[in-house]
């Protein structure tokens, strides 16, 4: 995971880049449970790409269900892989499942 993608270690830290970032953040919400890890090791690819090719105009969080519990609950999160785009604060879209570059480039492309 590239260091352009921020990934705080507990629910303070999530609202801390949230108020820093002047930008969207694409937040994704990941677990280490069996059954998530593989979708969630697909998000950290096409996530790490989108970081890297919206880097002025998104902020990236790939936040941990269990160490953010809050955000999860906040953001209305049932399962990993999830995602959320936030503007300033609020969430303005949503979806669950992992994504393909392309889907996500649509889905941010729609809603930034």
């Amino acid at each position: 995971m590239a260091r352009r993608v921020h990934q705080p270690r507990e629910d303070a830290e999530f609202d801390f880049i949230l108020g820093m970032s002047r930008v969207p953040v694409l937040a994704y919400f990941v677990g280490t449970w069996p059954k998530a890890i593989e979708p969630c090791r697909a998000m950290d690819l096409v996530v790490d790409g989108i970081a890297d090719e919206y880097t002025d105009r998104l902020t990236a969080v790939r936040a941990d269900i269990t160490r953010c519990p809050a955000a999860t609950q906040r953001y209305g999160i049932t399962g990993a892989a999830s995602y959320v785009l936030l503007k300033e604060g609020e969430a303005v879209a949503h979806g669950t499942g992992p994504l393909t570059t392309a889907e996500a480039r649509e889905f941010l492309d729609g809603h930034l």
